[in-house]
């Protein structure tokens, strides 16, 4: 519920914080701390587009939007300007006329998140046959007539996929009879079953379903008015929007509805002051803010923001506020150049790609740059540049410049990446503390027992991880990044050869000295593990590795040199 504080000066009393609640008639009616973001009603509306598809990072106000929405336009709310009352929408005498005068059918997919295509065709089913439910006064008029009465009743969740799929279509003709009307579609959170299908095998069988579900109710609708639907990705046009020719698409970097979703910096400064908590909005800056829509650059999360006035204590809550283990999944699966960008971000610097923001889920794992899009939409990037170009041949191309959100995303990778090794937590604790220690012989001990359990965890399901060591030995950097970044900053050679990768830890204190680590997978003509491990230790030496630390002020004798050789699942590590 939130709690209600101090007044603000010694006579306002600052609105009650209410967390969680996206209805837009309870967050009206009881008073709670709201952001007025009814122009979006305006804009979207005088826009024209037939169907809107916005995508938005998970927890920034797209299912309050589209209860906000609902609320102005239908039939339902006829007469309640009272929720509308002193809010921008209200100022317009043309607005005010159209509240409450249109038919809506309002459906979220955000609950549909099942592990097999029988339950997940299910549960859409049920959710279709709920708005039929809420529906049956049609029942008892001379609108359907005997025939459309019969597909009236045989919607249901046990219904086969013809009725399925004509169940928004059918409902649209039967509204707009009734009401006179042609009726707006609100469909919050499209792409959840797309998540769940991919991560879970299904893809396939559902996108086709979908994709002819979406065709009947969007594109062969004669009886819709307009349409938005909102998610977090942009689902490739192909996979389920390939009949569409009239979708406008809206995502990070459109122009569209900069300020609609999220809260900008003039109104989360304004919500400190209002809370007494001017004092930390550089903090507040720091922790939360990053987020870029088109050219808004200073947009904050309005989850994290509002759990933070209500508890008053910084926090990772947009980050934990859901599961992200297909964010994990993709990074941890991903090959060596994967997670070198990484490494790039997680040191607070950016990374250039080319990429396309649509996703192609069924291609994720295939796709060179997919992981970057799944992240950008998801909020976890932001776009520092943005350029596109066409190429002699007359292609497109887009090159995106990216950076990690705040410092709320940061600390929420890093618990994702200790969490890889949560598995051998005891070994790969007692790890670091030996290599910290310089104690080789446990060195080598416990990475033996870590990379037996943890190579098949970095395995994509294609190719084991033994035989392409990189994928778990990147991982395994990332990992030493991340415990061991309030003593050391860890860089890494990008320009190694293959099997090769040198890595340095330079002390933020001098006096405790610094490690190069050479990682060298053995090869044909390196008959043992040992000479693998010497091998690279001479690269260590040949290479003069240890130059950048000598100059920064690093003793000689303070620097320690490890070789990491890989052969399958074993490994060996020696000292110079």
């Amino acid at each position: 519920m939130g709690n209600e504080w101090g007044k603000k000066g010694s006579e306002t009393m600052a609105r009650t914080v209410g967390i969680g609640y996206q209805d837009f008639e309870t967050v009206r009616r009881e008073d709670y701390f709201y952001i007025d973001k009814t122009h979006f009603i305006k804009e979207w509306w005088e826009g024209g587009d037939q169907v809107t598809l916005i995508a938005r990072p998970r927890r920034f106000g797209k299912t309050l939007t589209m209860s906000m929405t609902e609320a102005f336009f239908s039939v339902r709310y006829e007469g309640r300007e009272d929720l509308f009352q002193g809010l921008g929408i209200w100022k317009s005498e043309k607005f005010q006329k159209m509240q409450g005068k249109y038919p809506v059918i309002n459906l979220s997919f955000a609950n549909i998140k099942e592990t097999n295509y029988d339950m997940a065709h299910r549960k859409i089913c049920q959710t279709l046959a709920n708005l039929y439910q809420e529906c049956e006064f049609l029942l008892n008029t001379e609108i359907l007539g005997d025939r459309g009465k019969g597909f009236f009743q045989s919607v249901s969740e046990e219904m086969d996929d013809m009725t399925a799929t004509m169940a928004l279509h059918q409902l649209s003709i039967y509204l707009s009879r009734y009401y006179n009307k042609k009726v707006i579609i609100l469909l919050d959170e499209y792409d959840t079953p797309m998540q769940e299908a991919y991560v879970n095998g299904y893809w396939e069988e559902l996108s086709v379903f979908i994709r002819n579900l979406f065709n009947s109710t969007f594109k062969t609708n004669p009886y819709l008015e307009r349409a938005i639907m909102t998610g977090i990705t942009r689902v490739s046009k192909e996979s389920i929007f390939s009949d569409l020719n009239n979708l406008e698409v809206v995502t990070t970097t459109s122009g569209k509805y900069v300020d609609c979703f999220g809260f900008t910096e003039e109104e989360v400064f304004a919500a400190l002051d209002e809370y007494c908590l001017s004092d930390k909005k550089q903090d507040v800056k720091s922790w939360y803010d990053g987020f870029t829509f088109g050219n808004q650059r200073e947009i904050y999360n309005p989850w994290s923001i509002l759990n933070f006035l209500d508890k008053r204590e910084f926090g990772t809550y947009w980050a934990n506020s859901s599961s992200n283990s297909l964010v994990s999944k993709q990074l941890r699966e991903g090959g060596k150049g994967i997670k070198q960008d990484f490494e790039q971000l997680m040191r607070g610097t950016s990374i250039k790609v080319e990429m396309d923001e649509q996703i192609i889920y069924n291609q994720l794992s295939g796709k060179k740059n997919g992981i970057w899009s799944l992240l950008l939409a998801s909020g976890y990037l932001k776009v520092h540049r943005y350029q596109t170009w066409m190429t002699e041949c007359g292609e497109w191309k887009q090159e995106y410049e990216l950076m990690l959100t705040n410092l709320e995303v940061r600390l929420m990778f890093r618990s994702m990446i200790h969490d890889w090794f949560a598995q051998t937590d005891d070994d790969y604790n007692d790890f670091v503390k030996a290599l910290l220690s310089g104690d080789v012989k446990a060195m080598n001990m416990y990475m033996n027992k870590i990379t037996l359990t943890m190579f098949r965890y970095f395995d994509t399901g294609k190719k084991p991880s033994w035989e392409e060591p990189e994928r778990f030995y990147h991982g395994f950097i990332l990992g030493l990044m991340v415990e061991l970044s309030d003593r050391y900053v860890l860089t890494s050679n990008r320009e190694s050869g293959f099997g090769r990768y040198d890595v340095m830890l330079e002390p933020r204190n001098i006096k405790d000295g610094g490690m190069i680590l050479e990682f060298k997978v053995q090869d044909s003509e390196e008959k043992e593990l040992r000479d693998t491990v010497e091998a690279a230790l001479d690269q260590i030496d040949e290479k003069r590795y240890d130059i950048m630390l000598l100059e920064k002020g690093v003793a000689r004798e303070k620097i320690r040199k490890y070789g990491f050789a890989f052969c399958g699942k074993k490994v060996l590590i020696g000292e110079r």
